[in-house]
């Protein structure tokens, strides 16, 4: 519908949604309209008050732009590349547990396992190592009951007390009473391991004011949301495009078998260097974006060409639609990395015609880990075992909120014979 829209009326128009009007901003330059937009003219906090029962009052989408902007100041020095060189370890060890787990051949539901592996690797490095220990106590059962409180109908009413809801309340406590007995743990015992949470513990804002547990909770939620609900998904779609794309494959074997038979083990060297394997990703980014649209709500008229975009509408702009406009990527249906590569270079003609992370301000902060902890995954399980996908590819579920594929969604794999360099 939203490419119909683009075709019979251009880069901005108007369609219904239940009884709220909303305005779709599509391609490079629309977007870059829209990203560029500022916070009281196009406004994210007042649509994603959805997330408010997830990460807690006072953190995220609950305050200003300002302490939110300062909230996420925290954590940029564990983004940077000290830590990622770590993350590329963690990232090696826990695909490897999960591959050695997995035994000679057999079968899985590809979109249960990612989220349980990028669970495993998004706790441990963004949190902390004890709550990655937590994992079987009742903290992956309270993340997963979080996460199904993003979902449609809690996108227009957060508070309606569907059992969805009230299992996401009740997993919010558990996760709050779970990290503040870590927290109080760490004070009486002086330890002070280098991660996220230990940098909030040590935070402050500008005033002065140390975080209360329940602020330092909200924001590990929000940043474990952002490095781990997103790559389950494009995780799992990149599994199943490879699996069908046996030529690519065999190319992405290659550069893996020429990156580790110079860098022998893994790390954020070789990852960078591993380009075949980023573009299949990022070719599943453009393809199959975990989320459909990004949406600010107008608080003023917004003036755009010759067009009016009232007060009181929803703004949106579409990774899915705008990802597929034949103006930007060639045979835009076609899963074809090679467009990412010189001379091509699809994405490269507006700074805006890739979108999956989002843009501008809002852009997603964890983009970087996501690519690093997808290409960890696949080279890890690419490198051990042969997949077979027996089905066409599942189609997406518009059902849900970040957009997997359709379940069940089985893969069966064998174990390979061949030597690795990998280690």
């Amino acid at each position: 519908m939203l490419l119909r829209g683009c075709r019979e009326h251009g880069d901005l128009f108007r369609f219904r949604l239940g009884l709220r009007e909303c305005f779709l901003f599509i391609g490079p330059e629309a977007h870059d309209f829209y990203f560029r937009a500022p916070e009281d003219e196009l406004n994210a906090k007042a649509v994603y008050q959805f997330t408010v029962p997830i990460f807690g009052r006072g953190v995220a989408y609950d305050v200003s732009p300002e302490v939110m902007a300062e909230q996420l100041g925290f954590l940029f020095p564990a983004l940077r590349e000290a830590a990622m060189q770590k993350f590329a370890l963690i990232m090696y060890e826990e695909t490897s547990l999960f591959a050695d787990s997995l035994g000679e051949d057999g079968e899985v539901d590809l979109p249960v396992v990612m989220n349980q592996l990028t669970v495993k690797i998004a706790s441990r490095c963004l949190i902390g190592e004890e709550v990655r220990d937590q994992m079987d106590a009742g903290f992956a059962e309270a993340y997963h009951d979080l996460q199904k409180g993003i979902n449609t109908l809690g996108f227009f009413l957060p508070n309606l007390p569907t059992r969805a809801h009230r299992s996401r309340d009740r997993a919010r406590r558990k996760v709050a009473e779970l990290f503040s007995r870590i927290m109080a743990k760490r004070r009486l015992s002086g330890a002070r391991p280098d991660d996220f949470m230990q940098t909030l513990m040590d935070a402050r804002y500008k005033d002065g004011r140390v975080l209360s547990d329940d602020e330092i909770t909200g924001i590990l939620l929000t940043v474990l949301f952002a490095g781990q609900h997103t790559s389950s998904v494009l995780a799992t779609w990149t599994g199943l495009e490879l699996a069908k794309t046996p030529a690519y494959l065999a190319r992405i074997r290659d550069e893996l078998q020429d990156v580790y038979r110079v860098e022998g083990a893994m790390s954020l060297a070789s990852l960078n260097r591993q380009v075949t394997l980023e573009h299949a990703v990022r070719e599943c980014e453009r393809l199959h974006p975990p989320l459909i649209v990004l949406i600010r709500k107008v608080l003023k008229p917004v003036h755009y060409g010759d067009y009016v975009v009232p007060a009181g509408a929803l703004a949106m702009v579409s990774p899915a639609a705008s990802h597929r406009l034949p103006n930007v990527f060639a045979d835009p249906e076609r899963f074809f990395p090679d467009r990412f590569t010189p001379p091509a270079s699809e994405d490269k003609q507006h700074h805006y015609a890739l979108i999956g992370f989002g843009g501008g301000k809002h852009q997603c902060m964890g983009k970087h880990f996501a690519y690093l902890q997808l290409k960890a995954i696949w080279t890890v399980l690419l490198d051990r075992f042969d997949f077979y996908l027996d089905t066409p590819i599942p189609t997406p579920n518009y059902g849900s909120w970040v957009t997997g594929p359709k379940r069940p969604c089985r893969i069966r794999y064998r174990r390979r014979s061949q030597a690795s360099s990998l280690r």
